[in-house]
């Protein structure tokens, strides 16, 4: 037998042996050695050799007589060639191979299978800003969590359904969700769970400007992913790290954590989260003035969502080039995307980006040649109330912000006054110091011109 002669190219070279299977008509022999060298791949992180690794042992398996066996093992191997196809950003390949393993399950009257496959179908429907549909597919692990008393079904439950209350603005839900989830939660694939349910806990803290909750959450992150030894990992919980630093102005922590991230992404051939890198990097990017930086890479970034069909990361790529374009000048199309993510948001229940495409389009609308005052008042005042119905302190500080600049400039002093006043007292609440010294300058300017 060719293992017996040759164990150490068996072992090493798996998919040697499985070609000359695959090539012997043996196809039972073939499938085994297929999953093995897409396994081995996938823990080198050869994402795309682990695809055709996959593909070959689905293959294989399809050519074996139909029995309860081959059927579990058919709906085992799409869910591994879903985390194989996850690196590459292929949505319509992964929802086929979802909801093939989906209706197997359903037959088979599998439930433990079934929550499986639920898990990752919620986590496609949020990839592609089905929010409801994530939701209601979240909701049959837990169901069949509550039902049978499965601990992992709860716990991956309650990820994707904070990672769709997040999506939608509701930080809150999303942190009572993602909380659930302990070190032990999550085992390691492309990345540890556990460690991205920090960043996502980070990044709503965040947007709450509740930072130093996020920031310990954060850091304990990182410390699982450095236990680890696991670079995706410590991709993902540097994201957490420097989008948290970015919302309360520490561009120098930002800038080191999430360029980080993105040199990570681009060694382990990650366009998939690269995407989710971008946004925030492209943001810091902008803020410390490297406004051409910003503008070539999130660019690219938006393309490359629209073209992966990730609804989830288009938002997110738009805004901060919105800003940048604002910053160079650009009106119109800083007009054109802001109007355009202001849409999509709408359209798939995402309001917490929702609120800053209203501010966007406030800034842009405020600081034209001509600037057109009431609208500018309208969309800032409109950001303010979604951002104070969802909780998003710092927003809200940045909403006054350029409320009171905007009254300072059409000399409405009283409510230029309450406005920068206001949102000096959030950026010292929240240690955002960044803002402070321009928001005390237009203050200071208001107050001379009344004297």
């Amino acid at each position: 037998m060719l293992t017996e002669r040759f164990p150490e190219t068996a072992e090493t070279q798996p998919e040697m042996v499985a070609q000359h299977y695959t090539a012997a008509g043996l196809h039972a022999e073939a499938l085994s050695y297929w999953q093995r060298a897409g396994q081995r791949a996938i823990e080198r992180l050869a994402h795309r050799e682990a695809v055709g690794c996959f593909e070959q042992a689905l293959s294989a398996l399809l050519r074996l007589p139909e029995t309860r066996d081959t059927c579990e093992q058919a709906i085992d191997l799409r869910l591994t060639l879903r985390t194989a196809l996850l690196p590459s950003g292929d949505p319509e390949r992964i929802l086929v191979c979802l909801r093939e393993a989906e209706a197997i399950a359903v037959a088979l009257d599998d439930p433990r299978r079934l929550g499986q496959v639920s898990h990752w179908l919620s986590g496609q429907c949020y990839f592609m800003g089905a929010h409801d549909q994530a939701i209601a597919a979240a909701q049959r692990p837990l169901t069949l969590a509550t039902s049978g008393g499965e601990v992992t079904l709860h716990t991956s439950a309650n990820y994707w359904l904070g990672l769709v209350y997040r999506a939608q603005g509701h930080y809150q839900q999303a942190i009572d969700c993602l909380r659930q989830l302990g070190p032990e939660s999550f085992g390691r694939g492309v990345f540890s769970e556990a460690v991205d349910a920090r960043n996502w806990l980070a990044w709503c803290h965040a947007e709450l400007g509740t930072f130093a909750q996020g920031r310990a959450l954060g850091d304990e992150g990182l410390q699982i992913a450095e236990a680890l030894a696991h670079p995706a990992s410590f991709m993902i919980g540097s994201l957490g790290v420097g989008l948290l630093a970015l919302r309360q102005g520490d561009l120098c922590r930002a800038l080191s954590k999430l360029e980080r991230a993105l040199d990570i992404c681009q060694e382990m051939d990650l366009p998939f989260f690269l995407l989710l890198v971008a946004g925030p990097l492209g943001a810091a990017y902008t803020l410390s003035g490297r406004v051409t930086d910003a503008i070539l890479l999130l660019t690219k970034a938006t393309e490359q969502a629209t073209a992966m069909q990730r609804v989830d990361l288009q938002a997110l790529c738009r805004l901060p080039l919105g800003e940048a374009y604002l910053l160079a000048g650009r009106m119109e199309e800083a007009h054109a995307l802001a109007e355009d993510v202001l849409a999509l948001t709408r359209r798939h229940q995402g309001s917490g980006h929702q609120a800053y495409a209203l501010r966007l389009l406030g800034d842009i609308v405020a600081r034209r040649e001509l600037p057109d005052v009431a609208p500018a008042e309208a969309y800032y005042q409109q950001a303010l109330a979604l951002a104070e119905a969802l909780g998003m302190r710092p927003l809200q500080a940045h909403c006054y912000h350029g409320l009171g600049t905007l009254y300072s400039q059409t000399n409405r002093a009283t409510l230029a006054r309450t406005a920068l006043s206001t949102a000096i007292a959030l950026y010292r609440a929240m240690d955002m110091t960044f803002w402070l010294p321009t928001a005390e300058a237009a203050l200071a300017q208001v107050e001379r011109e009344r004297q």
